[in-house]
């Protein structure tokens, strides 16, 4: 079986950094779009999907506006929803709160929120449906990391291993149908 290439792309810079923005719809700053823009630039992909969020969207249809390429938009592919944190600042957060959040996001989301199981749920449901054909999503840090735990079996707390500030790219191979042991096992060989 023939694998794929999955480019995972960081919306750009947003007009209000320093939130917690899972299902706010916050704006993207013309710097970030440009910088997701170029990332994009050197890219070979036949598919196109963006998280619907307008920082992701916007970047996604410039990207698609420059490889000709119509845009997909996908829910699944949102930022963790923070709940009653989203829009906050962590500085406007219980510490201890949100030190538990951090330390393990699933036995202690945010209140109202989405824990890290049902994030995982829906990233390796969207997963799941991509043709296999070479893509670039423009996503959320969370989705992106969401996507490192389904695809290459790494726990939760080592997936913060990895830097993923505004415009960063993140690309894998994908092979359809193989459980992420047996990926790790191809990309070891």
């Amino acid at each position: 079986m023939t694998g794929f290439a999955l480019h995972l792309l960081r919306h750009g810079a947003p007009a209000m950094p320093g939130l917690l923005m899972g299902r706010t719809d916050g704006a993207p700053t013309c710097e970030g779009i440009a910088g997701c823009a170029a990332q994009a630039e050197s890219l070979d992909f036949e598919s196109l999907i963006a998280s619907d969020l307008r920082r992701c969207r916007a970047a996604g249809e410039k990207i698609g506006r420059a490889a000709g390429l119509s845009l997909a938009i996908d829910p699944r592919w949102r930022e963790l929803d923070f709940g009653d944190w989203d829009g906050r600042t962590a500085r406007m957060i219980d510490r201890e709160a949100l030190g538990r959040f951090w330390d393990d996001p699933d036995a202690n989301p945010p209140p109202g929120g989405e824990c890290w199981s049902a994030l995982v749920s829906r990233v390796s449901a969207a997963i799941a449906d991509l043709a296999p054909v070479p893509t670039l999503v423009v996503t959320h840090g969370g989705a992106m990391r969401a996507a490192l735990h389904i695809l290459c079996g790494f726990e939760q707390r080592q997936t913060w291993a990895f830097d993923l500030p505004y415009a960063s790219l993140l690309s894998l191979n994908v092979w359809p149908g193989e459980r992420p042991s047996a990926q790790i096992a191809r990309l070891c060989a």
